[in-house]
């Protein structure tokens, strides 16, 4: 999180890039209300939005004013500043998270975790999540992964590369007309906002845990601390107002999470509420008769704390996710999640004055481009020869664990008849657990000529065995995951037989016609179980397997809803 100088602003000065030490502490309230509701509350407070906002905000201002000074930005050289003042820090983060996950983390977690620092280090981890979000197999990563937090960081990187983009492109096209940057500048931002605003409450209906870690249904938010930045130069307010403004935004803020469901309905219109709460705050304070509020966020002990406030963003979430891991617990409570916030200061202090703040007076000392050139390059590599090394490592053991098994250690349920006595106990499990992802069993390709599906619903969950348009005897097999295990016997069978198999599978959908869906959704399944159960009645197979049983880890095993009825459609 780079460091501004300061300066004081005069009431008919003041412009969005002068240095506001209230701005300071709303961002440092932002992020002490995100540790807070983390550990304590277990909620989402609403202080990234605001933390991101403001980011947008700040380079807005900075960026116009130079823009209109000069047509050239040299956006290489800023590129190059900007992110070697942030991965560091980054850089240090992840190598803890894999040296904890690698003493601490279950060996069937760390794939997960390898393939998230990637998505870290280069800035598209909240696409990753974003994907995780709508797939039933990885339905609980979000909840659970060390790494989560590092979506927003995600989200700031690459608007940290459009805007500046969008900015230097308006400068080359308006260099003879610089006074008119502001206004091209607000035209353009006004109609990402409104673009991405609306996308963000259609998409936040229909698919609202893609859409929290969407880039383009957060566009929005940093258009609107963009379009504040452009306009605060122009706004003028009675005290009265200011102070009232001042109020409301504090208030907006400490409430935004506990009225409402920060995680379960952002990022659509209700993210409305801390970004106008930013605004306001950031507008009552443009002068220097703003009101209390200001002050207050300008106090000493917020400000003091603002120069480990992004330190304290990367290292509380995993400090708290490997308590929890430990501790084998769901919360922290209190007396733990007190521990968990003291120690995340601790290390925040440790790491913005250990790693960020002397590297960033090596590089600021001469500006020196190559000197940040050097010290962003140095973090990736950093972590990417760690992740490279451990998970190549463990690959290639899992490779020669594989190569070196006897298929008679390890009868399976053959050994229930089998007088060949059980596997050495210190003998490797098989598979291994980082090689667990990899189990599902799949029969081919993708449905495709006589076998293609026809019904949208069905597109991307049918798939079909080589052979399945010459053999003579047909075997469908509908459902879910649990649906899906009966592939691998009938996968076994077809090796041997003049068996075809097609699978019509969806994660978390059963066969029958009135159950809802296991997936985090929790939306209807029938359509999907009415158009699989049509498509296997059209191609007449020798048989349809499926579960017509549903068991819950707190309720006792139990038919299926609908499983009868769509037998009975099967059996016509």
């Amino acid at each position: 999180m780079p460091a501004y100088t300061a300066q004081r602003a005069r009431p008919q000065k003041a412009t969005a890039s002068s240095y506001r030490n209230d701005i300071d502490g709303l961002r440092t309230l932002a992020i002490f209300l995100v540790v807070i509701y983390h550990v304590w509350v277990g909620r989402v407070s609403g202080g990234v939005d605001v933390f991101l906002m403001i980011s947008a905000f700040l380079l807005t201002g900075s960026l116009t004013k130079r823009a209109q000074q000069s047509a050239r930005l040299g956006l290489p050289r800023y590129f190059i500043h900007r992110f070697q003042r942030l991965l560091p820090a980054a850089a240090v983060t992840l190598v803890g998270v894999l040296a904890a996950a690698y003493t601490l983390y279950p060996p069937m977690d760390w794939p997960r975790i390898w393939s998230e620092t990637w998505a870290s280090l280069f800035y598209y981890q909240n696409w990753q999540l974003a994907f995780s979000s709508v797939d039933y197999y990885a339905r609980d990563v979000a909840a659970s992964s060390p790494l989560q937090h590092f979506w927003s960081l995600s989200v700031q990187g690459q608007v940290f590369i459009i805007w500046p983009v969008l900015i230097a492109l308006v400068a080359v096209v308006l260099k003879n007309r610089r006074s008119w940057i502001p206004v091209a500048l607000a035209a353009i931002f006004g109609t990402v906002f409104v673009w991405s605003l609306i996308f963000s409450i259609i998409e936040t209906q229909s698919s609202q845990q893609f859409a929290y870690f969407d880039t383009r249904a957060r566009l929005w938010e940093f258009a609107a601390g963009s379009l504040l930045a452009l306009a605060l130069p122009h706004i003028r307010l009675p005290k009265i107002v200011r102070t009232t403004l001042g109020w409301l935004g504090l208030l907006g803020i400490l409430f935004c999470g506990v009225l409402l469901d920060v995680r379960g309905g952002f990022p659509g219109y209700l993210a409305l509420w801390p970004i106008l709460s930013a605004a306001a705050i950031i507008i009552a304070g443009a002068t220097p008769n703003g009101g209390l509020v200001p002050r207050i966020l300008s106090s000493k002990p917020l400000t003091y704390f603002s120069r480990d406030a992004y330190a304290l963003y990367l290292v509380h979430w995993p400090i708290l996710i490997t308590w929890l891991v430990i501790s084998e617990r769901t919360e922290a409570g209190f007396l733990s999640g007190t521990v968990v916030i003291l120690l995340s200061l601790v290390l925040a202090r440790l790491l913005s004055a250990g790693i960020e703040a002397p590297l960033r007076q090596i590089v600021d000392l001469g500006r020196s481009t190559r000197r940040g050139l050097c010290v962003l390059l140095a973090s990736i590599l950093t972590v990417a020869a760690v992740t490279g090394w451990w998970q190549g490592s463990e690959e290639v053991r899992a490779s020669a664990v594989m190569a070196s098994v006897d298929d008679l250690d390890y009868p399976g349920a053959a050994q229930l008849d089998s007088v060949i006595p059980f596997a050495d106990p210190a003998s490797p499990l098989i598979p291994l657990p980082t090689e667990l992802s990899s189990e599902w069993a799949a029969v081919g390709g993708e449905c495709q000529g006589a076998f293609a599906v026809t019904e949208t619903v069905l597109e991307g969950s049918c798939f079909q065995s080589a052979d399945a348009g010459v053999s003579d005897r047909l075997i469908i097999v509908i459902g879910d995951s649990h649906a899906q295990q009966l592939s691998t016997p009938l996968i076994a069978v077809a090796e041997h037989e003049d068996l075809a198999i097609i699978t019509v599978l969806k994660g978390g959908c059963t066969a029958g016609f009135g159950e809802d869906s296991r997936a985090a959704s929790g939306e209807s399944c029938e359509p999907w179980a009415r158009a699989a159960i049509n498509y296997a009645i059209d191609l007449n197979p020798t048989a349809v397997f499926t579960v017509v049983t549903r068991a819950d880890a707190n309720e006792e095993e139990r038919i299926i809803t609908g499983i009868e009825d769509a037998i009975d459609e099967l059996r016509l």
